[in-house]
């Protein structure tokens, strides 16, 4: 896992970690312990698992008094710009493995470590604190809560329905906001001394370069004090409901006994990559779920799915993938699964051509390593159809076969793709027609359905041989983005993305092979490929966007018309692969992404990156299927 032992730099500072518990909360903040987003907090849970997430712990303030002399082990940025306290001076590093652990060199002779982990099937948030070579010297560690009580998506200001009244219970003080959300717990071995006041202004830069509110106020009930000379200092955070039962142990055992339970857990899963995409799997009714990304992100039908085959497939994790799988099953309606489920809750939001199909391909996968029993082979066939079925006959969004048998898609303002970007009624890339990767996904989705049903064998062969006449560019061998395009029969998009790579790589069956495969690599390499990922489209198209930046409107303007998804890398390498051969192909391609691990989200894999170099990392610093595609090659090339 991560280890910044060498001198930490601003930017290792800004580098992001993070904690997920078993339903959809989570821990999480930066190396240099300053928050940067309205998201980073030590007690966020979600109250509808994955959903209704809530921020109730944002931070602390920790001071170490050391015989008359004051060191801060947090950091805060305060509006419009001020820092303070600042820990960067006496920063030793930073480490990862087994959760994120910090040493402050307080002294010549004196370090204090740090650490922070979330109990994954408890949920709680353990804080501990130890000091080296004290030398008898008098340490006393004063802790100060920083708390709030909101959406995770909202921010926190100074109210007087806040209300800061404690409950105090042996070693267990307890605080509830707002009479609408869980209790706060907080359990430690030290002493709780009520001192109510108001943090006001922290500054959270990251909101402010994505063009959003920025400033929050923080509510700080009291101080926990410990004697950090004679012994190591717990907090234990929960977020409580009135269900969960009190643990018996004292604070100290307690946080003992879930850290060793937690480093057993953590080592079972293997190696880094299997221990980040741990991250991802999450409760949802009574089964599991994929999580998109974190922080900002719940489960995506179309995430879940492409996910799937590298965090839980390549990893073996075959139950939790029949277990997701036979929980979208129930949700299919006229052929379609859902893309998302609203955070508020309500009903779920069927707006994707390409979930479904993705499902389709998903369930292939599975069925493919053996693992199902018969009734599941059964009902996710059965599912497979029903896809189809809707698909074939139509349904929503003027998704249809059409009459050459390809499958057309699309209305004016929706978003119907993978390339979903909408600011307010604006579709950026609407794609309305026939796209290249969405024939390849339902061609594919036919070939897999057809292996159990032969009824579908002759749309298959209509669907390939149409795509075969009509994608291929007679000039280049390169491969259109949407025929038809808005519907208008002969009309092609010729702009050049990285979509046609799935005709070669990405699918479980090829579409294109010999000199066009050649051409469609060869094209996407030379203007696509970036260390981090592909492009989104080419850099001589007038529509490009070399940076992920701005606001909201600026942002979603640039999300796919040039800016780097990472997890593109997983189909171009297969496509490289099936054309040119695995040997190299992990040293040149894949090293990158390993390098990036060690920066932005830590231990993962970012969303996006800007389109030119130095190919800045943007939005989630958590994502799954970045974290999926680099998993499921590794696997193809016979790695870990």
């Amino acid at each position: 896992m991560t280890r910044l032992s060498r001198p930490i730099d601003a930017q290792d500072q800004e580098a992001e970690w993070l904690e997920p518990d078993s339903s959809g909360g989570f821990a999480s903040g930066t190396v240099g312990t300053m928050r940067t987003r309205r998201y980073h907090a030590l007690l966020l849970t979600a109250t509808q698992p994955p959903a209704g997430r809530v921020v109730l712990v944002n931070g602390i303030e920790a001071w170490l008094d050391m015989n008359g002399a004051r060191f801060p082990l947090s950091m805060q940025r305060y509006a419009p710009d001020v820092i303070y306290p600042d820990t960067s001076a006496n920063l030793l590093s930073f480490d990862t493995d087994p959760w994120p652990t910090w040493r402050y060199q307080i002294n010549d002779n004196t370090v204090v470590i740090a650490e922070t982990f979330v109990a994954k099937e408890t949920r709680e948030t353990v804080l501990r604190w130890r000091i080296e070579n004290a030398s008898n010297s008098l340490a006393k560690l004063e802790v100060r809560p920083l708390l709030s009580g909101r959406d995770y998506h909202a921010l926190h200001h100074e109210n007087p329905a806040f209300s800061f009244d404690a409950t105090l219970e042996g070693e267990r003080v307890q605080w509830q906001p707002y009479g609408d959300l869980p209790t706060i717990c907080a359990t430690s071995n030290g002493a709780y001394a009520h001192a109510p006041d108001w943090y006001r202004n922290f500054c959270y830069v990251r909101e402010r370069e994505r063009g959003l509110d920025f400033i929050e106020d923080l509510a700080a009930p009291g101080v926990f004090t410990f004697d950090l000379s004679h012994d190591e200092a717990v907090l234990i955070l929960h977020a409580h409901s009135g269900r969960e039962k009190p643990f018996e142990e004292n604070a100290k055992e307690h946080a003992t006994h879930l850290a060793s339970r937690e480093t057993e857990r953590r080592a079972a899963l293997g190696s880094r990559l299997a221990r980040s995409a741990d991250a991802y799997v999450v409760t949802r009714n009574v089964g599991k779920t994929i999580i998109a990304g974190f922080p900002w992100f719940t489960d995506w039908g179309r995430d879940t799915f492409i996910s799937m085959r590298g965090l839980l497939l390549a990893s073996g994790r075959h139950q939790e993938a029949e277990s997701i799988l036979l929980e979208w099953a129930d949700t299919i309606s006229e052929g379609m699964v859902p893309n998302r489920f609203p955070d508020s809750g309500g009903l779920p939001e069927y707006n994707s051509v390409d979930a479904s199909l993705w499902f389709v391909v998903a369930v292939h996968d599975y069925l493919a390593t053996g693992h199902a029993h018969a009734a599941t082979t059964s009902r996710l066939q059965r599912a497979a159809d029903a896809i189809l079925d809707g698909y074939s006959r139509g349904t929503r969004f003027n998704i249809a076969a059409d009459t050459d048998g390809l499958l057309r898609a699309g209305v004016p303002g929706v978003q119907l793709t993978w390339m979903d970007a909408k600011a307010g009624d604006w579709v950026v890339t609407p794609r309305i027609g026939k796209p290249v990767e969405i024939q390849a996904l339902w061609i594919n989705a036919l070939s897999i359905a057809s292996a159990w049903n032969p009824r579908w064998q002759a749309l298959r062969d209509q669907a390939r041989e149409s795509f075969m006449a009509r994608f291929v560019d007679p000039d280049t061998h390169t491969l259109f983005d949407v025929v038809d395009a808005d519907h208008a029969p002969g009309k092609i998009d010729h702009a050049i993305r990285p979509n046609q790579i799935f005709a070669v790589g990405g699918l479980p069956f090829q579409l294109v092979d010999g000199e066009i495969a050649r051409a469609v690599v060869e094209q996407v390499q030379m203007q696509l490929l970036t260390p981090l990922g592909l492009r989104t489209l080419a850099p001589s198209d007038p529509a490009y966007k070399a940076h992920y930046a701005g606001g909201l409107l600026e942002r979603d303007g640039a999300y796919h018309e040039g800016t780097v998804w990472p997890w593109l890398i997983g189909p171009f390498v297969e496509a490289w692969v099936r054309v040119h051969g695995a040997a190299g192909a992990r040293e040149r391609f894949l090293t990158p992404l390993y390098a990036h691990l060690d920066r932005y989200g830590l231990d993962h894999i970012s969303e996006v990156a800007d389109a030119d170099a130095p190919y800045t990392p943007g939005g989630t610093p958590f994502q799954a299927w970045s974290l999926a595609e680099l998993m499921r090659i590794e696997k193809l090339l016979g790695g870990s």
